[in-house]
C-alpha cells in the first residue's frame, strides 16, 4: 500500500503542477486539482489540505531535481570558471523558458502569502543556497587566480538579484536570447582575469 500510495501522491503533484503553471497559482483551486487528475475530492484530501499544500510539494519535488541535476553536472567540471559558466548556463534556461513553468505562480504565492510560512521559506532557503553555491565557486575561482572578486558574498547576492530580475523580465517584459546573453556576459566580463 505504501508504493500505491506513493504513486498515487506523485501522480497528484505531477497533474497539479501543470495546473499551476497555466494558472499561476492564485486562481488555482482545489477543484482544479481534482478535475485535472481525475480523482474524487475526498481522495484529494487525504494527500493534501489546500491548494498550498500542493504547491509546496510540487517546488520542493522540482528543487530536489534541479539540486541533482546539478550535483551531477558539477562533478563534471575541472575550473571554477566552467563551474560559474554551468551555473549561469542553468539559469539562462530558467530565464528562457517559453513552456508554461511554475514562476508566475511562485510570484503569486510569494505576494499573497508570508515569506515565513513554509512554501514562502522554501523559496528563500533556494535563493539563499543559490548565494552559497554562487560565493563558493567565487571564492575558490579568486584562490585559483581565475576570477578578480574582492568580495564573493556580496558578487554573489548582486548575481542573483539580476538573475532573478531577469526571471521577473522575462515573464512580463519578454526577453530575449540576446538580451540574455548580454546580461550574462556582463555579469562574466566583471569576473574573470584576462591571461
Amino acid at each position: 500500500m505504501g508504493e500505491k500510495t506513493d504513486q498515487k501522491r506523485e501522480y497528484i503533484i505531477t497533474k497539479a503542477g501543470e495546473v499551476f503553471a497555466k494558472k499561476g497559482f492564485l486562481q488555482v483551486t482545489m477543484k482544479d486539482i481534482v478535475e485535472i487528475c481525475q480523482i474524487s475530492r475526498g481522495g484529494l484530501y487525504l494527500y493534501f489540505g489546500s491548494t498550498g499544500e500542493v504547491f509546496h510539494a510540487i517546488l520542493s519535488r522540482q528543487l530536489e531535481e534541479e539540486g541533482e541535476d546539478l550535483a551531477v553536472k558539477l562533478t563534471e567540471m575541472k575550473t571554477m570558471s566552467d563551474l560559474l559558466l554551468l551555473f549561469l548556463k542553468e539559469q539562462k534556461k530558467l530565464i528562457l523558458q517559453k513552456k508554461e513553468d511554475l514562476t508566475i505562480a511562485t510570484y503569486e504565492y510569494l505576494f499573497s502569502h508570508t515569506a515565513e510560512d513554509e512554501t514562502g521559506k522554501l523559496i528563500k532557503d533556494q535563493f539563499r543556497a543559490g548565494i552559497t553555491v554562487l560565493t563558493k565557486i567565487l571564492e575558490q575561482g579568486a584562490l585559483r587566480g581565475e576570477f578578480y572578486c574582492e568580495d564573493p558574498k556580496q558578487e554573489a547576492c548582486s548575481i542573483m538579484y539580476s538573475l532573478e530580475g531577469m526571471k521577473i523580465c522575462s515573464k512580463t517584459m519578454g526577453l530575449s536570447e540576446s538580451q540574455v546573453d548580454r546580461q550574462l556576459l556582463h555579469i562574466v566580463s566583471g569576473l574573470l582575469i584576462e591571461e
